[in-house]
């Protein structure tokens, strides 16, 4: 059939007329997938845990009902492969898997990978552990370091507070991962629960997942052994005490998404516990869990920590032959000033404790605080001991908060308080007979703001 001259000319003609408009036309919108997110089964992770001598912990949490497992050998030794024993996830536990390498070396770095179904799952960096070094009677401790922080807030305009965003740049993560550190201790307020959230377990649990998912924080989850306590933003409301009526849901959900060598002790459930590395002691307490209220009139039985825990962080405190004994609260403990939460609120327990510290003459302290939401160094001249330091490191990225003017006392280390978002760095170095514990600030660009060397020597109790 002859084709009609007119039709042909005229669809050739309008072509040309309408070519211009299809160059400069915008894409359609449409969201960018890439095929690795595309068919991703893992949700958040993975990250690390806990880390001895011969075992590592790794939590994963996957998008469906799946079969996970961790692959590992030595960084040296790719065909020396090893399985963890297969976990399957399960929605009433929100797909998360906790899964344990173990019978592995001392002191020896290993790459990992994560299968899913049988299945490589790719990671978006390189993922390692490492096994803490057995050096004892062999060599000197090892040099090491441990950042720290607290006051970790993810923005959900639908569920925040009217007004200008509480969050603050997630650029921080990027420079936790630059500084290479062995540990990561979470001081509490790790992820911020909204009134929406703490009636609910369900929801409570919506908000670990909404903090654990972001796509900036994978990095330093895969590299870093995370260790965590809570305060009270991470237990239930603000300010809560052991009256909140679903802490037990709380405590099930911590353990749920961290995975620390232990929680409390068996008659003394909580998030206490006590690790060691190189030749540091970390012990993180629980300051929520047998906390009276804050109003409550000060008395013996008033109580921050609760008697059976303080009885324990004592004995282990004059157990540990450790060089540095750190211990980390979620809120400050030297801070003279009886404000907000501070521990000085708890006059007589705080008094029967620092007095305990003397008689026991427990050496190689130093507490590392959260809460408030500005950096610190605080110091405190205790007769008897030696100067004891207390480290707050505040806020990862929630908002900054200015102290009050009758806590800017000769208790401040000079030039140590930061009101901006930063974390903490504590590196461990030199030999046995000259250990140096150096304290940094590092601010959201990576940058050191401020820097204080405390020698093991100086932390020994005074002759009498």
């Amino acid at each position: 059939m002859k084709k009609n001259p007119f039709i042909s000319n005229t669809g050739f003609w309008l072509g040309v007329l309408l070519l211009p408009l299809f160059l400069n036309a915008q894409p359609l919108t449409r969201a960018k997938v890439t095929p690795t997110t595309a068919t991703q089964p893992i949700a958040a992770g993975p990250m690390l845990g806990y880390s001895a001598m011969r075992e590592v912990a790794i939590w994963v949490q996957t998008k469906q009902a799946a079969t996970v497992q961790v692959r590992y050998w030595p960084q040296n030794q790719p065909t020396a492969k090893k399985n963890t024993p297969a976990v399957k996830t399960q929605a009433e536990k929100e797909f998360i898997a906790h899964l344990f390498a173990s019978y592995l070396e001392p002191g020896t770095t290993y790459t990992y990978e994560v299968l899913v179904d049988g299945k490589v799952v790719p990671r978006p960096m390189t993922l390692t552990f490492k096994t803490n070094p057995l050096w004892q009677w062999r060599t000197d401790p090892p040099a090491f370091s441990v950042a720290f922080g607290s006051c970790d807030y993810t923005n959900d305009p639908p569920y925040d507070r009217p007004g200008r965003a509480y969050g603050g740049d997630k650029k921080i993560y990027k420079a936790i991962a630059q500084a290479q550190p062995d540990l990561m201790l979470w001081g509490g307020d790790n992820v911020y629960f909204r009134e929406v959230d703490w009636d609910s377990p369900k929801m409570m649990a919506y908000r670990y997942n909404a903090w654990r998912q972001q796509e900036e924080i994978q990095p330093i989850l895969g590299n870093i052994h995370h260790y965590a306590t809570w305060d009270d933003h991470d237990y239930g409301p603000n300010d809560a005490d052991r009256s909140y009526i679903l802490k037990d849901t709380a405590l099930d959900l911590f353990k749920q998404y961290w995975i620390n060598p232990a929680y409390g002790l068996r008659a003394t459930p909580g998030v206490f516990q006590q690790f060691s590395w190189g030749d540091a002691d970390f012990f993180l307490l629980d300051n929520r869990y047998y906390r009276s209220p804050n109003r409550h009139p000060d008395s013996t039985s008033k109580t921050m920590f609760g008697k059976a825990q303080l009885d324990w962080l004592l004995d282990a405190l004059s157990s540990s032959n450790a060089t540095f004994k750190i211990v980390m609260s979620g809120g400050q403990i030297l801070n003279d000033a009886a404000i907000f939460e501070n521990f000085a609120t708890y006059g007589m327990e705080r008094r029967t404790f620092l007095d305990e510290l003397v008689r026991r003459k427990i050496s190689g302290l130093l507490f590392l605080t959260g809460d408030r939401h500005h950096t610190v160094l605080r110091k405190k001249e205790l007769a008897g001991l030696y100067t004891l330091y207390d480290f707050t490191s505040s806020s990862i990225t929630a908002g900054i908060s200015q102290p009050v003017a009758k806590e800017l006392d000769t208790q401040v280390v000079e030039n140590t308080l930061l009101k901006e978002n930063n974390f903490g760095l504590l590196a461990f170095s030199g030999p046995r007979t000259d250990r140096t514990l150096t304290l940094k600030a590092i601010d959201g660009d990576g940058k050191t703001r401020w820097t204080y060397a405390i020698k093991a020597t100086d932390l020994q109790p005074k002759k009498q």
